[in-house]
């Protein structure tokens, strides 16, 4: 049987279709015995080099050529190439050096540095690589897109009422082995629960898909239910970001519809030195309170996180529902900065402690600029404007996906908690054009989330504009659960590559086989259009 080789290759930079920061990264592509090698991941890079810091604490962008690959003693592989500033031009630095990562399974890869090319002449590394079967095969599947092939549903069930319908689900089968369970909405009319007998029953399965765009002109988007209706909540920039507002609605769909209406709950206020940039507002029950966490600035600008409060028992599309917003401060009382600037707080409540994340920025938009990095801290539930612990570096845009054409950015974190592991998404790239993405940092719930050494960074973003068909720039997401249960996940794009108003779009979180979450999905790859309406014999029998 013939065997399966890995190629590595870098692209040609395009420029305002595929940059530098992209081209120059490590791209993997796979073929079977004599067949043409087809790219994992679409195409997009996989590997991608870190970025220097400055004596100034500037980061300075680095990417990777000529990479090679190899086979190693012990059953992994090396991948190894030359260092280069964001453009391509060899690092001059470390010219007579290559960069070295390891991988046993190229999934996960491990950053050597920088080595003695004299050390790897006994490897003989090529472009390409034969690589065991196995590994091959499971690196395939995890580096290709996940497809809906196909729907079990029982074609006929018996019940003694209609409750015992809702019990009944379909499961949604997917092409890497995953599986996912889908609510049924039945069409009782032609049923007559009181009186025994065989019937013919449709059923919708699963949420209906929301079309993308959803709203244009709004950024960040988060959704809530709360005491039985949903709600909405952004940056609107169709309104120069100024003033929070609400939309609620008995349904999701509702909070999009074109007549829906937008309740201002926190107008531009110069008594309150409310005036400007009015950013990226998050829902948060934090000790059985639900606040706002959002960052807004005073007569000079510079965003500044600041929460919220809900009073006891009031609406939340109510002004005087809310508590005056309070700027969230250090453990001495001080400011989080005073001559920088703050923004997109969330919240993570685990089980090592209660702890918020925010993005941190010093000497924005000058030669100066240190870029926008993300700080995490432990809280006190009863006060979390307060932190109860010394801010924390999480993570800076060293990659060339984060650092891309001038744009420097860890923002616009969130997380969600699954089987007791943190998952938490954040931005890089451009905030309003097609380089935006996703990245992600993964933790056990249990460990102690200040500690640097319990968190994996994924070397590569989890959601490009690369990853569904008309959608550009997608990121500074959020998630909830839908009625149905599953896990949704909402955020903004551009509806062209050379589109620059943000558009909110929304749509199921899927877990792969190996449980990692997968952000790609297509409405057609979540359930094809063919599988979302079934028939089913109902047989009602006496109780």
């Amino acid at each position: 049987m013939a065997g399966i080789t890995f190629s590595v290759y870098t692209r040609i930079p395009e420029a305002d279709i595929y940059p530098a920061g992209l081209a120059f990264s490590v791209h993997i592509a796979y073929s079977r015995g004599s067949e043409a090698p087809q790219p994992l991941n679409k195409n997009y890079g996989i590997l991608f080099e870190k970025g220097d810091i400055s004596d100034q604490n500037q980061i300075m962008p680095r990417g990777v050529r000529d990479p090679r690959v190899f086979a190693m003693e012990d059953g992994a592989y090396g991948i190894c190439g030359q260092r280069t500033y964001e453009n391509g031009d060899l690092d001059e630095a470390c010219a007579d050096q290559l960069l070295l990562w390891t991988t046993k399974d190229f999934i996960r890869f491990e950053r050597v540095g920088l080595v003695d090319p004299a050390e790897l002449t006994h490897w003989q590394p090529d472009t390409s690589v034969e690589v065991d079967e196995a590994i091959a095969e499971k690196a395939i599947t995890y580096w290709t897109p996940v497809e809906n092939i196909g729907l079990e549903v029982p074609r006929q069930v018996e019940i003694t009422c209609e409750a015992q319908l809702d019990e009944i689900c379909a499961t949604a089968l997917y092409s890497d082995g995953s599986r996912a369970v889908k609510k049924l909405h039945w069409d009782t009319t032609g049923i007559d629960f009181s009186k025994p007998g065989t019937y013919q029953a449709e059923a919708i399965v699963g949420q209906p898909p929301l079309r993308f765009p959803l709203a244009n002109g709004y950024g960040d988007p988060v959704l809530l239910k709360w005491e039985g209706k949903w709600h909405f909540i952004a940056t609107n920039d169709n309104l120069d970001d100024v003033g929070l507002y609400i939309r609620q609605g008995d349904t999701v769909e509702e909070l999009f519809r074109q007549d829906v209406v937008e309740h201002l709950i926190l107008p531009l206020d110069p008594a309150r030195h409310l005036i400007q940039t009015f950013w990226a507002p998050e829902f948060h029950l934090i000790g059985g309170e639900l606040y706002i966490l959002f960052a807004v600035g005073p007569e000079k600008w510079g965003p500044q996180c600041h929460m919220m409060k809900l009073k006891k028992g009031c609406s939340l599309i109510e002004a005087d529902s809310w508590e005056d917003p309070v700027r969230v401060v250090k453990a001495d009382g001080t400011p989080l900065t005073e001559d920088a600037i703050t923004l997109d707080m969330t919240f993570i409540p685990a089980r090592s402690g209660s702890y918020v994340v925010w993005s941190y920025r010093e000497h924005i938009m000058t030669p100066m600029d240190s870029g926008s990095m993300l700080y995490i801290a432990t809280i006190d539930e009863t006060q979390p404007w307060k932190l109860t612990s010394e801010p924390v570096l999480l993570t800076r845009p060293l990659y060339g996906w984060e650092n891309v054409d001038g744009t420097i950015n860890n923002e616009g974190p969130y997380a969600f908690i699954k089987d007791h592991r943190v998952y938490l998404t954040y931005s890089g790239g451009s905030a309003n054009a097609y380089t935006y993405a996703l990245g992600l940092l993964t933790a056990d719930d249990s460990d102690d989330l200040l500690d640097l050494s319990f968190w994996h960074k994924s070397h590569t973003p989890v959601l490009t504009y690369y990853s569904v068909e008309g959608e550009y720039g997608p990121g500074h997401n959020s998630f909830y659960t839908n009625d149905d249960g599953e896990l949704m996940i909402a955020y903004h794009a551009e509806t062209d590559i050379r589109e620059h108003l943000r558009c909110d779009g929304i749509r199921r979180v899927h877990f792969r086989q190996n449980g990692r979450p997968d952000f790609e999905l297509s409405n057609e790859q979540d359930l094809r259009q063919e599988y979302r309406q079934v028939k089913v014999t109902v047989v009602v029998k006496e109780a």
